[in-house]
């Protein structure tokens, strides 16, 4: 059986331990790989750099997604994932503390699947960490890309 891994593109350590303990406190026990900027999240999406012998069975079943990365952000990672044919259906949310009306829109137009702005409250956060896991990892039908479209 495939691993649902969840992609977790932070660049802040605090964030990022604060969204797996989110996840570990909601009892979602899902895989969490930690891409801390753009380019690394691509290498792991496309099995490249540190990533080129990770099994492919470890796609990734949900990408959470921050906009502000370094080396390359998180736009031009959407763009990358949507442009290919074999990455373009992969469910991405955008979990960022952007309250920019742009971002909103730019987010969705290069093909996110959801936004959500990071709550500041830690208790709002872990409601919508849990949310977000029944939504996508459990609720969610993704399409079999093992068979052809």
């Amino acid at each position: 059986m495939d691993e649902r891994v969840i992609l977790l593109v932070e660049d802040n350590p605090d964030d990022a331990a604060l969204t797996i303990r989110a996840f570990e406190r909601n009892r979602i026990k899902n895989k969490v790989i930690l891409a801390e900027d753009g380019l690394e999240a691509l290498d792991y999406i496309f099995r490249k750099g540190k990533f080129k012998e990770r099994n492919i069975n470890e796609e990734p079943a949900l990408i959470l997604l921050d906009l502000k990365l370094p080396k390359l952000d998180g736009f031009e990672v959407l763009k990358a994932i949507r442009e290919n044919e074999f990455t373009k259906y992969l469910p991405v949310v955008i979990l960022t503390s952007s309250k920019e009306e742009q971002d909103i829109i730019k987010g969705y137009k290069n093909g996110a699947n959801s936004y959500i702005r990071k709550p500041v409250d830690f208790e709002k956060f872990f409601e919508a960490v849990q949310t977000l896991g029944l939504y996508w990892l459990i609720l969610n039908e993704p399409p079999n890309l093992s068979k052809k479209l």
